[in-house]
């Protein structure tokens, strides 16, 4: 079993910055990639950030020059570190990460989803 906490979310003026936080755990064998998205009401989930395990990194438009995502390979950890946010930033965060795990006696790639934390941004 896989699991993604993700922790940092919360309510900031405009301007503002945050930090999220996205910890895998499990019968974990190596982590691929990670990314954040993100999933205001009425839209749909797209994708802001996300980095291999190379440190490759790719953003949306709408985010780049204000979000930076890192990784820590050792604590198996995500970061997006969200800064100028802007009240269109407002939406339900998720974490996702393609893992390499060992099922049965192969290994795979699998995709898991965290559980969302809440970024609201508002005077």
């Amino acid at each position: 079993q896989v699991q993604l906490v993700e922790s940092g979310g919360g309510l900031v003026q405009p301007g503002g910055s945050l930090r999220l936080s996205c910890a895998a755990s499990g019968s974990i064998f190596s982590i691929n990639s990670f990314g954040w998205y993100r999933q205001a009401p009425g839209a749909q989930r797209e994708l802001v950030a996300a980095i291999t395990s190379g440190g490759s990194t790719n953003y949306a438009d709408s985010v780049k020059g204000r979000f930076t995502i890192s990784r820590d390979n050792a604590k198996n950890t995500v970061y997006l570190q969200m800064n100028s946010l802007k009240p269109e930033d407002t939406a339900v965060y998720y974490c996702n990460a393609n893992i390499r795990v060992l099922v049965v006696n192969t290994y795979n790639n699998r995709n898991y989803w965290g559980q969302g934390t809440q970024v609201t941004v508002s005077s």
